[in-house]
C-alpha cells in the first residue's frame, strides 16, 4: 500500500499528459479531484523544469467544477477574491480563508466522532464497517459538508429542539467570529 503521508506526486509531460509516478500511469484532472477527495495530499511538477504547478491545477478543478454548474463558492465570495487581489487584504484573505477551512474540517471531525460516542451500537461486531459505510454516505450526501447537523441526543439527555439548537449554533458562530476577528486585527497590529 502507498504511503499516504506523502504527497502523490504527478508529473506533468511536455504534451500536457499528467503522470502518476505511484501507479505509473497517466492521469486525467477529475482523477487528482478524485485523490484529493479521498483525502490524498497531491503534488503536481512539471518534469522538465521541476516548477510545482499545483496550485494552477487547483484552480483549474475548481474551474471546471463551477463551470458545470457544481457552484460551492457564491458569487460574492469570487468577487471578493478578485478584490483582495487589488487590495491590502490580500495579505489577510488567505490565512482567514485557510482557518475558516480549518475550522470547517474541525467540525467535521467532531462530528464523526460524535457520531460513534453516542451511538449505542458502538459495541456491536461489525460496527466500524457499518460506520464507515455511513460516513461515506454522510460525506457523499453533503459533499462533505456537515451542514450543521449534531447527532443524537445523549443518553439521559432531552432532544433540543431546533430553535434551541439555532440560538446556540448561533452564540458558537459569533464566538468563533470574534475569535477570527481578534486574530486578524493581531496580525494588522
Amino acid at each position: 500500500m502507498a504511503d499516504t503521508e506523502k504527497p502523490l506526486l504527478i508529473k506533468r509531460y511536455a504534451s500536457r499528459r499528467l503522470y502518476n509516478t505511484e501507479t505509473s500511469d497517466y492521469v486525467t484532472l477529475e482523477d487528482i479531484a478524485s485523490f484529493i477527495r479521498e483525502g490524498r495530499e497531491v503534488q503536481i511538477v512539471d518534469l522538465k523544469s521541476g516548477d510545482d504547478l499545483t496550485r494552477q491545477y487547483l484552480l483549474q478543478i475548481i474551474a471546471e467544477h463551477e463551470g458545470r454548474g457544481e457552484n460551492v463558492l457564491p458569487m460574492s465570495v469570487l468577487t471578493d477574491l478578485v478584490r483582495s487581489y487589488t487590495t491590502s487584504a490580500s495579505t489577510v484573505v488567505p490565512q482567514f480563508l485557510q482557518m475558516s477551512f480549518e475550522m470547517l474540517r474541525d467540525g467535521q471531525s467532531k462530528m464523526m466522532e460524535n457520531m460513534s460516542s453516542m451511538n449505542p451500537m458502538a459495541k456491536m461486531p461489525g460496527f466500524e464497517a457499518m460506520q464507515a459505510q455511513q460516513e461515506a454516505f454522510i460525506k457523499a450526501m453533503t459533499g462533505g459538508f456537515s451542514g450543521g447537523w449534531t447527532g443524537p441526543a445523549r443518553e439521559g439527555e432531552k432532544p433540543r429542539s431546533k430553535s434551541a439548537d439555532k440560538g446556540e449554533d448561533l452564540d458558537e458562530i459569533k464566538a468563533e467570529l470574534a475569535k477570527l476577528q481578534k486574530k486578524l486585527s493581531d496580525l494588522d497590529g
